[in-house]
């Protein structure tokens, strides 16, 4: 009724390796595990971003501005590139919401639903009174 290959493709040949492997991952970890690996990832990315806006805040406040405050604002535009592709959503945001349903705010990471749902407000904040106490410290030098 229909053609039959005699000779198929070998499996990396037929579908990329990407799949190979989420299709053996999904095989080994269960969708709550996966959420949960999702999640401390987030919080430890979440964890880092802080550390870097608090150095930024704490060098500007104590006239110490060098190299490591460039770099913090080199990793938080990289962070926004990051989030302008993916349409103002982290992607980690995005694949955890394959495994919750949750209408939670905080169903990704591990933060109270509250920091979770105003974070970006709270960070764009702290981030534009660092950069404005930047601007201050390089004009009175």
């Amino acid at each position: 009724t229909g053609y039959v290959n005699k000779y198929p493709q070998p499996v990396s040949l037929r579908r990329p390796v990407g799949c190979f492997l989420r299709a053996r991952i999904s095989l080994i970890m269960q969708n709550d595990t996966k959420l949960v690996v999702i999640k401390s990832i987030h919080t430890l990315i979440w964890l880092f971003f802080n550390a870097v806006l608090f150095y930024m805040a704490y060098a500007v406040i104590v006239n110490q501005v060098d190299y490591r405050v460039w770099l913090g604002i080199g990793c938080i535009v990289l962070e926004w590139i990051v989030l302008l592709f993916f349409n103002w959503q982290c992607p980690l945001t995005i694949a955890a919401r394959n495994y919750s349903a949750s209408p939670k705010e905080n169903f990704d990471i591990y933060l109270p639903n509250w920091l979770a749902k105003y974070n970006k407000e709270i960070y764009v904040t702290f981030f534009v009174l660092i950069v404005l106490g930047l601007i201050f410290r390089l004009l009175n030098k």
